[in-house]
């Protein structure tokens, strides 16, 4: 019977975020009235943040007195949801924060954050970086007006609301149904690097279909067995990435045909234990993304199995 497993943890950033309030959005009298008890967290433009230690050990995002940032709600302000004590809390855009230690990154520290803020940076760094898009290139006359907190623009031509857009793109975990995995490498990756087959799904496309066909276009290996793990946003800048494994035959020939894959092989699940614990030759995803997860998961699973 093929080896089959379920993640043994929600991804970091799926982690759900402090109360999104979502009803909020609409009631512009209490965002308003709000902002003077409320919290802010600063993104600069290459979607950095502010940390702080958190009691329990490891690292929580800075959220500022919104009061300190402005007197009163400015309109380029998104809400991201509220505090357990039920404070309002608000993601702005600077141009730069000050290379310090505590000023970080998703890819670097998410995986450092307590439970919910991965979450939390997530919602700001996708949010922020849509409005961003949505004026590069427009002369300001013809910026589109931000209602809903943030969550929905309206165009200045046409009137109808927009909302933030999510792409969703798969990732799978292949293996040989035993103690083999099949990864590949991006050319401008580092020497040793390797990861899961992954790509976005196309208009009209299932996403098992979307796994069939980017495995095979990739490695140009046909799999079996396409079986659902998790998912986790990944706002860069704004993609779903979806989690399957899959079984495929470890004699069948790897065909690089897709210029974005420059190498691909089958490890031992050995090696995959070794690059968890940071030694050996191979390097794999960071903690932070839903890849590491699904390898986690798979080596656990093995382990198990066979009582190791």
């Amino acid at each position: 019977m093929p080896l089959d497993f379920q993640l043994d943890s929600d991804p970091v950033l799926s982690v759900a975020a402090p109360d999104r309030a979502a009803p909020l959005r609409r009631h512009d009298e209490a965002l308003a009235a709000g902002w003077l008890e409320a919290r802010v967290m600063r993104v600069d433009r290459r979607n950095r943040f502010a940390i702080e230690p958190d009691p329990g050990g490891a690292a929580r995002i800075l959220l500022e007195p919104a009061i300190l940032y402005a007197d009163e709600l400015p309109p380029d302000a998104v809400f991201l949801g509220r505090t357990d004590d039920e404070r309002h809390i608000w993601a702005v855009t600077v141009e730069d924060l000050p290379d310090d230690p505590a000023v970080t990154n998703l890819r670097r520290s998410g995986a450092d954050l307590i439970d919910g803020h991965g979450s939390l940076a997530s919602q700001a760094v996708a949010l922020l970086g849509w409005h961003r898009d949505n004026v590069r290139g427009r002369d300001p006359q013809h910026h589109p007006r931000r209602t809903e907190a943030g969550w929905a623009i309206e165009d200045p031509f046409h009137g109808n609301p927009e909302y933030p857009r999510t792409d969703p793109a798969v990732i799978c975990l292949v293996h040989d149904g035993g103690r083999r995995v099949l990864l590949a490498r991006q050319p401008i990756w580092p020497a040793g690097m390797y990861s899961h087959v992954a790509g976005f799904v196309e208009a009209g496309e299932s996403l098992e279909g979307c796994v069939r066909r980017e495995v095979e276009e990739e490695v140009g290996v046909v799999v079996d067995r396409v079986r659902y793990l998790g998912s986790q946003p990944w706002p860069f800048p704004r993609s779903l990435m979806v989690g399957f494994h899959a079984t495929a035959d470890p004699d069948a020939p790897i065909i690089l045909e897709d210029e974005e894959i420059s190498e691909a092989a089958w490890f031992d699940v050995d090696e995959v234990r070794a690059a968890l614990k940071g030694t050996g030759d191979l390097m794999i995803a960071p903690a932070v993304s839903i890849a590491h997860v699904m390898l986690r998961s798979w080596v656990a699973a093995f382990d198990r199995e066979n009582g190791v």
